[in-house]
C-alpha cells in the first residue's frame, strides 16, 4: 500500500511537470505576441486525452487519475486559449477546435448514454483511452527518423525526454500495481520512445558538438 502511494505521488509530480512544459510556449507567445513556431495540435490532442482519462478515473474512483487529468486539462485549455488569442490563422484553429469538441461530445454520448453502466462501459472507455495514448506516444516516430537522417538532435528536447520517461515509467508501474492493463500498456511505448531518444542524444549530440567546435575554429 505504501509503494502504491509512492507511485501515485510520482505519477502526479512527473505528469504535472510534463504538462507544465507548455508554459515555455505560453511565455514565448506572450513575449512575441505571436503563435508562430508553436504547434497547436499537441495542446488539443493532449486535452482530449486528459478528458478521456479523467472520465475513466471518475468511473474507477481513482483519485490519482482524477487529479492529474484535471490539472492537465486545465493547463491545456489555458494553452489553447492563449494560442487562439495570438494566432493569425484563427479559421484553422477554430475548425480544429470544433472538430475536437465534436469528438468529445460524441464520445461522451456513446460512453455515458448508449453504453450500459458497468464493466463493459469501463472496459471500452479504457480501451479507447489506451489506443489514443499509444497513438500520441508513437506519433513522433516520423520526427525521430528525420533526426537519424540528419544526424542532428537540435529539434529534440532533453528535459521533455526525461519528463516523458519518468512519467511513462511511473504510470506503467502504477497500472501494474493496480492490475489495470489499460493504464499499464499504453504507457509502455512512452518508455520505449524515450529510450530511443536517449540513444539518439548519446549517438548524435557529441557529433553535433564536434561539428560546432570545428566551425568555431574555422571562424577564428
Amino acid at each position: 500500500m505504501e509503494f502504491l502511494q509512492f507511485l501515485s505521488c510520482a505519477c502526479i509530480v512527473f505528469t504535472v511537470g510534463m504538462f507544465s512544459t507548455g508554459l515555455t510556449d505560453l511565455k514565448k507567445m506572450r513575449a512575441s505576441k505571436s503563435a508562430e513556431n508553436v504547434q497547436f495540435l499537441p495542446f488539443l490532442t493532449t486535452c482530449l486525452n486528459n478528458m478521456g482519462w479523467l472520465y475513466y478515473g471518475i468511473l474507477k474512483s481513482d483519485g490519482t487519475l482524477i487529479l492529474v487529468n484535471t490539472i492537465g486539462a486545465c493547463l491545456q485549455l489555458l494553452y489553447i486559449g492563449f494560442y487562439c488569442h495570438y494566432t493569425k490563422d484563427k479559421r484553422r484553429v477554430t475548425s480544429q477546435t470544433l472538430i475536437a469538441g465534436g469528438l468529445l461530445c460524441g464520445g461522451w454520448l456513446y460512453f455515458s448514454v448508449l453504453l450500459p453502466q458497468g464493466e463493459s462501459q469501463l472496459a471500452q472507455l479504457g480501451l479507447a483511452c489506451s489506443l489514443f495514448t499509444i497513438s500520441m506516444y508513437l506519433s513522433p516516430l516520423a520526427d525521430l527518423m528525420e533526426i537519424v537522417r540528419s544526424s542532428s538532435v537540435e529539434r529534440l528536447s532533453f528535459s521533455l525526454t526525461v519528463a516523458t520517461f519518468l512519467t511513462s515509467t511511473s504510470w506503467t508501474m502504477y497500472g501494474l500495481q493496480l492490475q489495470d492493463y489499460y493504464i499499464m500498456i499504453p504507457n509502455t511505448p512512452g518508455i520505449v520512445t524515450s529510450l530511443i531518444r536517449f540513444f539518439l542524444f548519446w549517438r548524435f549530440a557529441s557529433a553535433n558538438e564536434s561539428a560546432s567546435s570545428y566551425k568555431l575554429i574555422q571562424a577564428l
